[in-house]
This record gives structure tokens, sequence and C-alpha cells, in this order.
């Protein structure tokens, strides 16, 4: 799990990341502008950002995110005790929030929780049909006869869809949240990969609503 944490005061960061980093693959910004660097160069499976950063705040920075219709799951760190800062927190696109101060092992509980409501690196099997099962950490979809070895570009795709269920969801996003951004492939090459994940989980998995994007049922 590959988490990117923002927070400006070397001591605390420095905590945080250390401790967390005997658990998940941790990064450490210490501001908006080294965060959106890193964003922009790598795919990340969870956000968690302090809002008050130099430069752009941390709800600022997930609002902007999000207008790139990155979905990435977001933690806001606040010291403020008020609830506008986190209605403000949540409008932006943020799912989750800690208060300062707070046990490092409360942090993990809610990395955790994300983990499991996101499908972040799920290994439980995930029923996908009466007959079929997908197993996320061998990438792999099974029914009683066979075993079909998805690639890992498919596994991510699928990953994606099984976490955002019965949502449309472009093909944009679908392109910005699995490929890094100096390598994104043609809408071609999508659309191929799409057309082998039906072909293992059954067309009617992945609805195209065309000109709009897909929806997983």
């Amino acid at each position: 799990m590959k988490i990117l944490l923002m927070e400006d005061d070397p001591v605390l960061g420095d905590i945080i990341a250390g401790y967390l980093r005997e658990y998940y693959d941790v990064e450490h910004a210490f501001d908006s502008k080294e965060a959106q660097e890193m964003i922009d160069e790598k795919r990340y499976d969870l956000f968690i950002f302090d809002i008050n950063v130099p430069g752009k705040s941390g709800i600022e920075l997930i609002r902007e995110i999000r207008s790139f219709n990155d979905t990435t799951p977001a933690i806001i760190i606040t010291a403020y005790g008020d609830t506008k800062h986190l209605k403000e927190s949540f409008d932006a696109g943020a799912h989750d929030y800690v208060r300062k101060p707070f046990e490092l092992e409360e942090l993990k509980v809610r990395i955790e929780n994300s983990r499991k409501l996101f499908h972040i690196e799920q290994n439980t099997p995930v029923k996908l049909t009466d007959e079929l099962t997908y197993y996320p950490h061998k990438q792999t979809v099974k029914n009683k006869n066979d075993e079909h070895k998805l690639s890992p570009k498919e596994a991510q795709i699928l990953d994606y869809f099984i976490a955002h269920p019965h949502r449309l969801i472009s093909q944009e996003e679908l392109l910005q949240n699995i490929w890094e951004f100096d390598q994104l492939p043609s809408g071609a090459t999508l659309r191929s990969y799409i057309r082998s994940l039906r072909e293992v989980i059954g067309g009617q998995k992945i609805v195209t609503q065309r000109g709009m994007g897909y929806r997983f049922e």
C-alpha cells in the first residue's frame, strides 16, 4: 500500500512516516508544491494531508486533485476543533480525518479502514458472479473448473472498478488513475484491456455508456 503523507512539521512528519513505514510504503512531502510534484510522477493508494502547510492547504490540494478526476482516498489531519474545516474537507473530497493530537495507532486504524472501504490491496476474494471469484493478491479469476491469470494492468483496472461499483467512470479517470502521467496509453489500448476483462468476467459486468465511460455492475 503506497501512501503520500503531507506534513510540514519535520519532527511530527518524521515520527508519523517512521511509524507508518513499519507497515506501508510511505513517502513524505513537506508542502503542497512538493506533494503535487510527487503526485504528478507517481500513483498512490492513499493521501494523508495536513490542512496547514505552506502553499495550498491540504483542503485546497484535495480540491485541485479531484478537479482532475483523481479519486485516490484522502485522510485529512487537522488541529482545528470546529466543524467548519471538517465540512470543507469533506466537500473538497476527503473521506476521513484525524484531529491533532492523535495516537499513531488511531491513524493506522483509519488507514486500515480506508484499505477495506476502498479495497486497497484487498486480499479477500471478491465474488463477481455465482460462478466467478476474483483473488486480488494472485490477480486471478476462478470458476469451478478454470483459473485465469490477469495481466497486471487488467488486475489494476478490475481493482479500480471493484472499488467504485455502480458509478460512471470516464475513460480519462481510468487512464489517470491506472497509468503514470508520462505513460498514458491511447483510448484504443484501454478499450483493448476492457475487452480482455470482459472475456474473463463476462460482458454484463462492465457496462459501456457510449461517449461517457464505463460502469461496473
